[in-house]
């Protein structure tokens, strides 16, 4: 599939999620055949004025292209300098209007967007102004059960000039508890002519073809589901394209992966982040493995990467 410009090997995405994109997790999910990855959220402020340890969370290489550079904010001078800045390297800039984290909204960024589609549509033109690529926008289905604006705000998007349209589910209300609501991602796919890119609750490749054939939506957008699990971009294109069931990791692939994850880390971040930032995936990748509880405990106690990958050959050896 194509959006705007950039062509996708597949139609399976890996969602934006703060403290979990990094490059190194984006780098282990393409290699796991993701069609396209995204950073965690930068603020546009951040980049107007020039932050560095902004700047940092936009570390990027050739191995993960097409990226795609997820930015928030409400000031419209901010989305300009930071449409421009990132579409330098990106190959697709999104705006992110679906955050409720209560640290987003209390500024009127994310999700408090929705309660202002006046400024939605100019933020979206400002962006799409300032970028040499692609724009899109990734939004939730509104700010809570009374204010269900998502089908009116995605045709604001296409007017605007969105090359496509991530909705998750779910209102900002829910966070992220209920189910998420692909009945309302359907009217939004119906409702536009850019695609639509369907968001929530995908945590196996059965769920992804449900959901596909539920709501005709152009491609599907993986975030939680594939915390711990980057296989299963492998396993949903697998199954989407030829019908194969292929086998779950075993966990020997596990072992090697959480290695490799560990390697990336430390040469992108030094020794003593890499082994605080892997405790979570860690966690993840090990979740519902036998005496995993008690192993995640020692992991969390360990500040060198030779403890972490003894302790892990001694787990993963049993």
């Amino acid at each position: 599939m194509k959006i705007g410009n950039v062509e996708l090997e597949n139609n399976i995405f890996l969602a934006p999620m703060a403290g979990i994109t990094d490059l190194p997790f984006r780098l282990i999910c393409k290699e796991n055949d993701a069609g396209l990855v995204y950073t965690e959220m930068v603020s546009a402020k951040a980049l107007l004025y020039n932050d560095e340890k902004t700047k940092l969370l936009l570390k990027t290489c050739d191995k993960e292209k097409p990226l795609a550079v997820q930015i928030f904010g409400s000031d419209v001078e901010a989305i300009a300098y930071a449409s421009k800045y990132v579409s330098e390297f990106a190959d697709i800039v999104d705006i992110n209007m679906g955050c409720p984290a209560p640290k987003v909204v209390k500024n009127s960024d994310g999700s408090r967007l929705l309660l202002n589609l006046e400024l939605v549509k100019q933020i979206i033109e400002t962006a799409v102004a300032n970028s040499k690529v692609p724009v899109t926008v990734k939004m939730r289905t509104g700010w809570d059960a009374d204010n269900i604006v998502v089908v009116e705000a995605a045709k604001i998007a296409e007017k605007a000039g969105a090359s496509a349209i991530t909705v998750h589910g779910r209102t900002r209300s829910q966070y992220y508890s209920g189910e998420a609501d692909w009945n309302i991602i359907k009217q939004v796919k119906e409702s536009v002519s850019i695609p639509v890119i369907g968001n929530g609750d995908v945590t196996s490749r059965e769920i992804a073809k449900q959901r596909l054939e539920q709501s005709g939506v152009d491609a599907i957008m993986i975030g939680r589901g594939a915390f711990g699990n980057p296989w299963i971009f492998r396993e949903t294109v697998q199954y989407l394209q030829n019908g194969i069931c292929i086998q779950k990791p075993t966990n020997e692939e596990k072992y090697e992966t959480i290695l490799k994850h560990l390697e990336l880390e430390t040469e992108e971040k030094g020794e003593n982040i890499a082994v605080k930032e892997m405790r979570k995936h860690i966690s993840a990748y090990t979740k519902s493995m036998p005496d995993s509880s008690s192993f995640r405990s020692k992991i969390n106690t360990m500040d060198t990467a030779e403890e972490v990958r003894k302790c892990l050959k001694e787990y993963f050896a049993q």
